[in-house]
């Protein structure tokens, strides 16, 4: 059984996404949650909405289930398309600024008893 939570289009770099996400793979679910609440950073914001989207999915399928026994399987970051913005620059001209959006993808499991 698992859970899944899916954010497509996020305004934010993909980058900056994998590099908050890449330390929760594997973690239970209680200990990503606290982590989250710590860094403040937009994509944390994300992250933690997605997971206890998935979270409470999972819940929905075994209502049983805690906190400590949810763990983080993965963590999908992909491209989104970008909006291109202009600025004013000198002389007439002017550069463009690429917003970059990100798909994430949250999958969260039940331990497995050992």
């Amino acid at each position: 059984m698992n859970g899944v939570a899916t954010l497509r289009y996020a305004i934010v770099s993909p980058k900056k996404v994998w590099r908050i996400s890449k330390e929760l793979r594997g973690m239970t679910y209680a200990d990503a949650i606290n982590v989250l609440r710590e860094i403040n950073a937009k994509p944390a914001r994300f992250l933690e909405k997605l997971m206890k989207s998935a979270f409470y999915s999972l819940i929905n399928k075994d209502p049983n289930l805690s906190e400590d026994e949810a763990v983080i399987e993965s963590i999908h970051i992909a491209k989104g398309p970008f909006y291109k913005r202009m600025m004013p620059r000198a002389r007439g001209r002017a550069d463009i600024i690429k917003k970059r959006t990100s798909h994430i993808k949250v999958v969260i499991v039940k331990k497995e008893a050992k």
